[in-house]
C-alpha cells in the first residue's frame, strides 16, 4: 500500500514548494493538502495536476477526517511579523491548536514533521546560534504570539515522543526567501523588491544594521525534502536550517535598490523588539544531512526573487480592471 500523507499548510510560500517534491514520490498514494488560504495563495497550487492531491479548504486546528496518515507535515503559520502579529490568536491556534488536532491522524509507526524556526532563539545574545542555545524571548512582547507558540509545539511534540513513541523531526528556519513569497508579504527581500518595483522607495526600519542569513528557497526544500522522508535518520530535532552567511539588512537594501536604478532607501523607526542578529550554527546540519550546503549564493537567489516578482506584478499590471457597475437611476 503507498503512503497517505497530510501537508498542513500546503498553499504556503514553503508549504507549496515542499508539496512539489511530494508528489515526486512514486510510493505516493493520497496527498491531502490543508490550508485556509490565510497566508497561502491558490496561485501556488495551481500549476499541479496531480489526481493524488487534494485540497481542502480548512484551518488546520479544525481540520476533521476519518483517515490517518503515515506521515503529517506541520506548516500551517504565518511567518511573516505582519501577519502573525495582526492576529496572534489565530497564530497560536495554528501552530500549537493544529499540531494537537495533526497528532490524532497518525497512524501507528507513522511520522509528523513541523516546522519551527529561529525566533524561538528571540534576539540572541551568542553567533551563530545552535540548537542547544535556549535563547532570548519576551513572551509578553509583540512577537511573542508566533515565538512562543512555536515554543510550545515542539515541546508538546518532544513530550508526544517521549510519552507515546511518536516519531517527530523538528526543524527551525532561518529567514527563507524566494519565488512564491506574496507580494504583500512584509518580510525585508520581499518587501523591498516590491517597494523597488512600484514606488522606488525601500523603507528600511532602524539602522538597518540588524543582521539575517538569508535562504534561498530551493537550497532550503532540498533540506526538508531529505530530513523529512528521504534520509534515513534517528535524529528526532531540533534541527537549525539556512544560511550561514549573515547580511545586514541594510546591504540587502542597497543591494536591491541597484537592481532598478533611481531607487531610494527611507529609514523608519526600528520595529519593537527586531532581533538585532540571526545565524544558525550548521555544525548539527552537517552531521545529519552529510554534503548538503546553501548552495545558492544570495545575489544570485535575489535576481531570480527579483525576476519572479517582476514577471508577477508584470501580469497583474496587464490584467485589465472590470468595468464599474452601473448606477442605477432614482
Amino acid at each position: 500500500m503507498g503512503k497517505r500523507i497530510l501537508m498542513a499548510g500546503g498553499a504556503g510560500f514553503l508549504g507549496s514548494h515542499l508539496v512539489d517534491r511530494l508528489l515526486r514520490r512514486n510510493e505516493l498514494e493520497l496527498l491531502v493538502v490543508v490550508d485556509d488560504f490565510w497566508t497561502g495563495t491558490r496561485e501556488n497550487l495551481k500549476h499541479i495536476d496531480d489526481r493524488r492531491m487534494h485540497v481542502v479548504d480548512c484551518s488546520v486546528q479544525e481540520f476533521a477526517t476519518h483517515e490517518t496518515f503515515d506521515e503529517i507535515i506541520h506548516f500551517a503559520s504565518p511567518a511573516s511579523p505582519p501577519w502573525y502579529m495582526s492576529d496572534p490568536a489565530r497564530t497560536i491556534k495554528a501552530n500549537v491548536g493544529g499540531a494537537l488536532n495533526l497528532i490524532n491522524l497518525i497512524r501507528k509507526g507513522g511520522r509528523i514533521s513541523f516546522a519551527s524556526t529561529s525566533e524561538v532563539y528571540g534576539d540572541p545574545m551568542i553567533t551563530p546560534q545552535p540548537e542547544s542555545y535556549r535563547g532570548v524571548v519576551d513572551c509578553t512582547g509583540p512577537r511573542s504570539s508566533y515565538d512562543e507558540s512555536k515554543r510550545c509545539t515542539e515541546s508538546l511534540l518532544f513530550e508526544m515522543r517521549r510519552t507515546r513513541d511518536l516519531d517527530v523531526r523538528i526543524v527551525r528556519l532561518f529567514n527563507v526567501y524566494g519565488p512564491r513569497t506574496r507580494i504583500d508579504d512584509g518580510r525585508a527581500v520581499s518587501n523591498f523588491i516590491g517597494q523597488a518595483l512600484s514606488d522606488g522607495i525601500l523603507t528600511v526600519y532602524g539602522d538597518g544594521r540588524q543582521t539575517r542569513s538569508w535562504g534561498y528557497v530551493d537550497d532550503i526544500i532540498d533540506a526538508l525534502e531529505r530530513y523529512f522522508w528521504l534520509d534515513e535518520t534517528s535524529y528526532c530535532g531540533p534541527l537549525n536550517i539556512g544560511n550561514d552567511r549573515e547580511i545586514a539588512v541594510i546591504d540587502v537594501a542597497h543591494f536591491i535598490a541597484s537592481l532598478v536604478p533611481g531607487s531610494q532607501i527611507k529609514f523608519l523607526p526600528p520595529v519593537p523588539q527586531d532581533p538585532t542578529n540571526r545565524r544558525p550554527d550548521l555544525t548539527l546540519a552537517r552531521q545529519v544531512l552529510p554534503g548538503w550546503a546553501a548552495k545558492v549564493e544570495y545575489e544570485e537567489g535575489v535576481r531570480r526573487t527579483f525576476d519572479w516578482f517582476k514577471s508577477k506584478m508584470t501580469l497583474m499590471e496587464r490584467i485589465p480592471e472590470p468595468p464599474p457597475p452601473l448606477l442605477l437611476q432614482e
